[in-house]
């Protein structure tokens, strides 16, 4: 049996654009779709106000993510970024407004409580402040962290790393301190289109000298004389006298020292006094005669 449900598995973005812009056209600034989204650009100082009419009027009822963006050669570098859910309608939306550095963007913890921490994360990564935000402090770096990582003047290797000190039992911050500088790597394979060459590349590229004379491949090197192998009659008259079939005999006084003689004799082992029975010379069978 089917199961019939009000949100359809796949919400149509057609007409949305144009009932929510209706609605929100004072402080809308651009509304268009890309990528399969709805994104909608309102004013920053009407935030909270804009998201207050998308939840109660349009069913937009869940606050899903709140992201940051940074294009530093805008005016107003930062972009933050709300994505809403609605359940009811199976549809999201994407609403963002644009600041900078000094100027603070309203809070929408009075809608979505959610929203704080959301929020406190944007401004660890970005350091966009959240006029209203009752605990707005650092979510994710470290105690103590300077500067922000997700701007695009941040360095990639951070300003300041921490290691375990044996010496002093803890953990210390430590000034960056590379090894090598950072490189750019070229991940093209030589041989597939490389347009540079590799250092020894111009040694096969080098044409032969004129006076360089090289054998001739194609003639083999054969034996024509007898001369050219060691043989004829002169060794084959070494080869008939032979060798003798004993080794000759070494001069007295030159041979291999024999052995040392004994310099004393070995007592026999003591008889055991216990009544484990091993070899004759270690214990007396019971009963028995030596």
């Amino acid at each position: 049996m089917a199961v019939l449900h009000s949100a359809p598995k796949i919400a149509s973005h057609e007409g949305v654009i144009d009932r929510i812009a209706e609605t929100i056209s004072v402080w809308l600034i651009d509304a268009s779709e890309a990528y399969g989204e709805l994104i909608f650009t309102v004013r920053r100082d009407d935030i909270e106000r804009v998201l207050r009419v998308l939840r109660d009027d349009h069913a937009y009822q869940q606050l899903m993510e709140i992201a940051g963006a940074d294009y530093p050669s805008r005016p107003e570098r930062f972009e933050v970024v709300y994505m809403l859910l609605s359940l009811t309608k199976n549809h999201r939306i994407i609403v963002k407004c644009s600041t900078d550095e000094a100027t603070p963007v309203p809070t929408v913890t009075t809608l979505w409580p959610n929203a704080g921490w959301l929020e406190r994360e944007v401004f660890d990564m970005f350091g966009v402040t959240f006029a209203g935000n009752p605990d707005l402090r650092r979510i994710l770096t470290d105690y103590g962290f300077e500067g922000h990582p997700f701007r695009k003047d941040f360095p990639m290797t951070g300003y300041t790393e921490l290691r375990y000190s044996e010496d002093e039992k803890r953990v210390v911050y430590e000034p960056v301190d590379l090894a090598q500088d950072m490189r750019t790597f070229d991940f093209l394979s030589p041989w597939e289109g490389a347009e540079y060459q590799l250092p020894g590349d111009e040694k096969a590229q080098q044409p032969p000298l004129a006076d360089e004379k090289k054998p001739p491949v194609k003639d083999p090197k054969v034996t024509e004389k007898p001369t050219d192998t060691g043989a004829g009659p002169k060794a084959d008259e070494k080869a008939a006298e032979g060798t003798a079939a004993n080794p000759p005999k070494m001069k007295d006084g030159n041979g291999a020292p024999g052995a040392p003689n004994a310099t004393e004799d070995s007592p026999d082992r003591a008889p055991a006094k216990s009544s484990v029975r091993d070899t004759k010379g270690a214990t007396k069978p019971e009963g028995g005669d030596e």
